[in-house]
């Protein structure tokens, strides 16, 4: 029978309850179970392609084309598997379908109201998710306790249960501050969020505490009594060297046999033997590199966010633990780069990542260039390929070029919008209209990214509305650009590369969607190596 485990969230956002869906979906596949995993997130945009990075965090993009919450990036990484757009779930989306049900007479006779229709909507979806042979589905609910944005969703997982007797269990991932003034733990965030949940009828089967250190045996205890909740069911997963640790964290302090307790069956062993020996290479790195990330999207008014390139990271760190290297992000404001190049001298491999908008565009294009004229190592990602593109043709090519997105009157327009795209956009049409998902490239037999890939035919996700102009192949060409992977149409160029370099490629593509810890991406793999 199909088993749902709820995953909330109290105290404070960014806790890290996607580690622990994920480390909990990781923890059941292991041991041979079919998992499927529902991000829900109680914004009413219909997905996450419209914001702003410094607002949400990266956007993660599906295979299918979804633009979705990066959380779905977490659960793909440990469980090294793809995941669809239905697995994200936002009240947009449920709205709109309540909406259109309602406009199309679905509910003739009834008055629509948030319980039952929208609750209907929410576990219709939820259960969708799930495909013929699937044992789990993990549920995350985005945002915390207490929200208003969460209650529709919390009603409709607790109604799982209790209406339609589905077996279903409520993990509670909270936070354990310990203020520095006390150098204590504090439990009582952690009992207020709890009865939040109680307030919506959902008691928590298990509680996940956040915390610097480790969650001693008095704060259990003190927890268990005040939550009323065993001890057994109280874990901690406290800051540790990598998130790849935390299904070990879990595994030791015995969740997973809880879970399978609740839930009447069997507990197998996990084959965790990649797992741990991964995990070894991570506290016993026999290098170090550094590579300088040249970004826009990380400042948030005093403070840094990482989070909106968190897959590119990721996948340097996936490619790096295989490696044995221990790898320093370096990161670079891109408007500081425009005026000092030189300070990436200091870095071992430069990677410029994708992006939208003229900000800081200089300061990539001359990242680039001190890339290629310094024979360091370079990676380039979707607007990482735009701008080494047009510093090719500005200083090789001895053209005055540009990108018609950050130069509509450019003399020339190296770059330019898809004429596909400059319909949508005259339009308005924002909304999932990029060329978006798995798109095919056709290799080039004989160059570097072949023996890099070994294959003459890859997918890699996209997400875009700019291409390299095909006025300019032959010309880019001529001078030494190398279109190392194109579509099958030979109309866009997906991949270049600078034989002569070091290593020096660049993608239309997103290779870092398509990057797990236990299978690292072939270019990523490469590029961190050839930084050593």
């Amino acid at each position: 029978m199909l088993k749902f485990i709820i995953i909330t969230g109290g105290v404070i956002s960014g806790l890290g309850k996607g580690i622990v869906t994920s480390s909990i979906g990781k923890l059941l596949q292991a041991r041979g179970f079919k998992i499927q995993i529902c991000k829900i997130d109680p914004y009413l945009n219909i997905d996450a392609g419209t914001m702003r990075p410094t607002v949400h965090g990266e956007v993660w993009v599906t295979y299918d084309g979804g633009e979705t919450d990066q959380d779905l990036g977490h659960y793909e990484r440990f469980l090294n598997r793809e995941l669809s757009k239905q697995n994200n779930i936002t009240t947009g989306q449920v709205y709109l379908q309540v909406i259109q049900n309602e406009r199309s007479g679905k509910y003739l006779g009834s008055d629509v109201e948030i319980f039952p229709h929208v609750s209907e909507e929410i576990k219709r979806r939820i259960k969708n998710v799930a495909k013929d042979d699937t044992d789990f589905i993990l549920v995350e609910i985005g945002g915390t306790a207490g929200d208003y944005q969460n209650i529709p969703f919390l009603q409709a997982c607790r109604l799982l249960k209790y209406e339609e007797d589905l077996p279903v269990i409520f993990v509670h991932v909270v936070y354990v501050p310990i203020p520095a003034h006390l150098g204590e733990a504090k439990t009582k965030p952690v009992q207020q969020s709890v009865r939040f949940l109680w307030e919506m009828g959902v008691a928590p089967d298990m509680i996940v505490c956040r915390s610097e250190r480790p969650v001693d045996d008095v704060r259990k205890k003190k927890i268990s009594t005040f939550c009323n909740i065993s001890s057994k069911n109280i874990f901690s997963s406290h800051d540790v060297k990598s998130v790849y640790k935390v299904p070990l964290l879990l595994e030791e302090q015995g969740m997973t046999s809880q879970i399978f307790e609740k839930f009447n069956i069997e507990n197998g062993k996990p084959d965790l033997d990649l797992w741990n020996s991964l995990i070894e290479k991570i506290n016993s790195p026999k290098k170090k590199v550094k590579i300088g990330l040249v970004a826009k999207y990380f400042k948030t008014g005093a403070f840094l966010l990482p989070d909106s390139y968190v897959s590119v990271v990721e996948s340097v760190k996936h490619a790096a633990t295989h490696l044995s290297i221990e790898p320093e992000i370096v990161w670079f404001d891109a408007l500081e780069i425009e005026k000092k190049p030189e300070l990436l001298s200091e870095v071992d491999g430069v990677i410029v990542p994708g992006g939208f908008g003229s900000t800081g565009i200089e300061g990539k294009i001359r990242a680039a260039k001190y890339a290629r004229e310094n024979n360091i190592p370079y990676l380039g990602l979707c607007l990482g390929l735009q701008v080494a593109v047009i510093d090719f043709a500005r200083n090789v090519c001895g053209l005055k070029a540009n990108s018609s997105e950050f130069d509509v009157g450019a003399e020339h327009s190296v770059i330019d919008i898809l004429p596909e795209q400059r319909e949508l956009l005259k339009n308005n049409d924002y909304g999932s209209s990029m060329r978006l998902g798995n798109y095919p490239t056709v290799i080039k037999k004989g160059s570097k990214l072949f023996e890099i890939y070994g294959e003459s035919i890859i997918l890699r996700r996209h997400r875009h509305r700019y291409e390299v102009n095909p006025k300019y192949h032959v010309l880019l060409q001529e001078n030494g650009l190398v279109f190392s992977g194109i579509s099958p149409d030979e109309k866009l160029v997906e991949f270049i590369e600078l034989p002569e370099h070091k290593f020096f490629f660049a993608t239309q593509a997103h290779p870092e969607f398509s990057s797990s810890f236990e299978k690292p991406e072939p270019l990523f793999l490469n590029f961190v190596k050839s930084c050593t």
